[in-house]
């Protein structure tokens, strides 16, 4: 029952189980039951990226939701922060997402949110899933004579632009800076650029006509090389990158750098506290990707740095845990727990250009704030996924590379939670070397487990 969530949901490739019409049927009954309260049928908000799959799912599970009596509040498509925000305020008693984020188009995915927009623990995830494959919750629709129904509530992503642009407060605004987007072809297409426009940028927007297969295809924040160029050939002030469903951003400065999670991390850390919303010994949470350099940057300015799994969904709980407001990974998903309660790719590219423009400096000098030791990161296709510490030879070589380091650096193997990869990352002091003993590990993974 466990396989049926990864790291971040349901995924796998359309058609195949468990992105099945079938299965969707079967997780719109479950969760209509499992999240309905003091009897009354359960009120879900619903939306999807651009992918071509993306409505044969909404179709499957809001036929499910509606079978066992619920209503589904359907926003077509919609960033997945979106349909976080818009859950704890329609106050509904689940989200859900039809997403697989940054993959291909081929793949897809299923996400929930909790009644206050929070991702579900691990625990509730289990329960979830335990009602997803029982038989009997099929049967339990056939005692509901009143089936429900859905209604297209698109007008609410107004309600989800105009939180997203009172987040910069109403003295503030973009003007003057000139920003190039790229929207993936994705969820954002329809949300960041009338946004960013509204705050008073001037927007140049890339890979905004979605067509369900060009999805993430060379684009993206995955896939910076072509707003690189284009920043630097439109002399613009910055480049922001969305991923699918835009709960990623990862930008690129005027000189055409890529500004990783990390440091915009930073960069939003050190404006807080320069606003006040942000006092020294304070915490922020990031996952064991995170690059030496960042955990520094962070002790300089007098906050406390703690580290969890890979994962934005342990990030949040940690942040809750430790009440800290700022969070995320280098990947691109950054939170503010202040006020939101999921990762947003566009949330962060607002705090950032905010900050970029409150310091009147470029982007390249913002970023300064942290510096970045080199950091190797492989990813093998893999045909399995044995525990890696019983792999003799995967061990040894880990073991060999710590030794070759000698604490002046990190190795950390992991497999992917949602796509079959094993996943090599080496940061040390010196670039030769760290790419030589990623490679060195690299290929022994390669060799016994590649697919």
């Amino acid at each position: 029952m466990s396989k049926l969530f990864g790291t971040d949901g349901i995924r796998g490739r359309a058609n195949s189980w468990p992105i099945t019409p079938d299965m969707g049927v079967k997780i719109g009954k479950a969760a209509a039951l499992f999240f309905a309260k003091s009897g009354q049928p359960a009120r879900i908000v619903i939306g999807r990226d651009t992918r071509i799959s993306g409505e044969m799912m909404e179709m499957a599970i809001s036929s499910g939701i509606m079978a066992m009596g619920g209503t589904v509040f359907w926003l077509d498509v919609a960033p997945t922060p979106a349909v976080a925000y818009l859950t704890k305020f329609f106050e509904a008693d689940a989200g859900i997402v039809i997403s697989a984020s940054h993959n291909p188009f081929h793949d897809n995915g299923v996400k929930f949110f909790d009644a206050k927009g929070l991702k579900l623990s691990l625990e509730t995830e289990k329960k979830l899933a335990e009602t997803i494959l029982d038989p009997e919750t099929d049967k339990k629709c056939e005692d509901v004579y009143r089936t429900g129904n859905r209604i297209y509530h698109g007008i609410l992503m107004d309600d989800y632009r105009e939180f997203l642009k009172s987040s910069i407060g109403d003295s503030f605004n973009l003007e003057g800076l000139k920003i190039i987007i790229d929207c993936a072809n994705g969820a954002s297409s329809f949300v960041a650029p009338k946004v960013l426009e509204s705050l008073g940028a001037e927007i140049i927007t890339i890979f905004n006509k979605p067509d369900g297969l060009n999805i993430n295809n060379g684009c993206g924040s995955e896939h910076v090389d072509h707003l690189k160029k284009l920043v630097i050939e439109h002399k613009a002030n910055a480049g922001l990158a969305f991923d699918g469903d835009a709960d990623r951003l990862i930008a690129v400065d005027e000189k055409g750098n890529e500004i990783t999670g990390d440091q915009i991390i930073a960069i939003c850390s050190a404006r807080a506290i320069e606003t006040g919303h942000k006092k020294a010994g304070d915490t922020v949470v990031t996952t064991v990707m995170s690059n030496i350099g960042l955990k520094i940057a962070l002790e300089k300015m007098g906050l406390q740095h703690e580290i969890t799994d890979v994962g934005d969904r342990n990030v949040l709980f940690r942040m809750i845990e430790t009440g800290s407001m700022i969070g995320g990974e280098d990947s691109g998903h950054m939170i503010f727990l202040d006020n939101h309660t999921t990762g947003d790719g566009i949330y962060s590219a607002i705090k950032l250009l905010e900050a970029l423009k409150a310091s009147g400096k470029p982007l390249s000098e913002l970023s300064g704030i942290m510096s970045i030791f080199p950091q190797i990161l492989i990813n093998i296709d893999v045909r399995e996924k044995p525990d890696l510490d019983k792999v003799p030879a995967i061990h040894s070589s880990i073991m060999d590379a710590e030794k070759k380091l000698e604490g002046k650096g990190r190795v950390l193997v992991r497999y992917s939670g949602t796509q079959p990869m094993c996943r090599v990352m080496v940061e040390g002091e010196c670039q030769k070397e760290t790419e030589k003993i990623c490679n060195d590990i690299a290929g022994v993974v390669r060799a016994e487990i590649g697919a």
